[in-house]
């Protein structure tokens, strides 16, 4: 037993500093609600989140791809049930998010391109010029840039998750129950 509590912040807990951020992202995922132990870093944390989440050059669906291959990599459990609902909702099948957790040469390509740069990050700390020049050549400059951002904010989190075992959002693990991944389908 440890005195050090990181559980999520409940409502009433909330630190005052970021009372604006309960309202938003950092009050709807449990993720968020343990960093909000640390005012001053969700602070900091929200506009990169913004930037990573929202405003991508890898695009909406890519993004999920990079984001679910990340999760998969750290065994972040949490970070892939929570992505497999966005990447549902941002139009990827469900057979396309249980290839991501599956050998490269299984995806379509562009899917592999992400993956295996994830892959490269994980295990190498770098991408090959391959992977650079790849991504660069598909998706533009920024991509790599994005990319890199995206699968180091997804690590810190993953850690974050896996070092807590923060438990899956409640909403999240009833649409998960009702629509469990279904490889085959959807």
């Amino acid at each position: 037993m440890t005195d050090f509590d990181f559980t999520p912040m409940t409502d009433a807990a909330w630190p005052v500093e970021v009372t604006d951020l309960r309202d938003g992202f950092a009050g709807a995922l449990n993720v968020y609600r343990v960093m909000a132990h640390h005012p001053a870093l969700l602070r900091a944390w929200a506009p990169l989140r913004e930037h990573i989440v929202n405003q991508t050059t890898l695009g909406p669906q890519l993004s999920e791809v990079a984001i679910l291959r990340t999760g998969h990599r750290l065994g972040s459990s949490y970070e892939w049930q929570q992505h497999i609902d966005r990447a549902r909702r941002r139009g990827l099948s469900d057979a396309r998010i249980a290839s991501i957790a599956g050998p490269c040469e299984d995806m379509a390509l562009q899917d592999a391109l992400i993956a295996r740069a994830v892959d490269e990050l994980m295990t190498d700390h770098r991408l090959s010029q391959a992977s650079i020049d790849g991504i660069a050549r598909d998706l533009g400059k920024l991509a790599v840039l994005d990319l890199i951002a995206t699968v180091g904010f997804y690590s810190v989190l993953g850690y974050e998750l896996n070092s807590f075992d923060v438990p899956l959002d409640d909403d999240i693990a009833e649409v998960l129950r009702q629509t469990p991944l279904n490889p085959g389908g959807h």
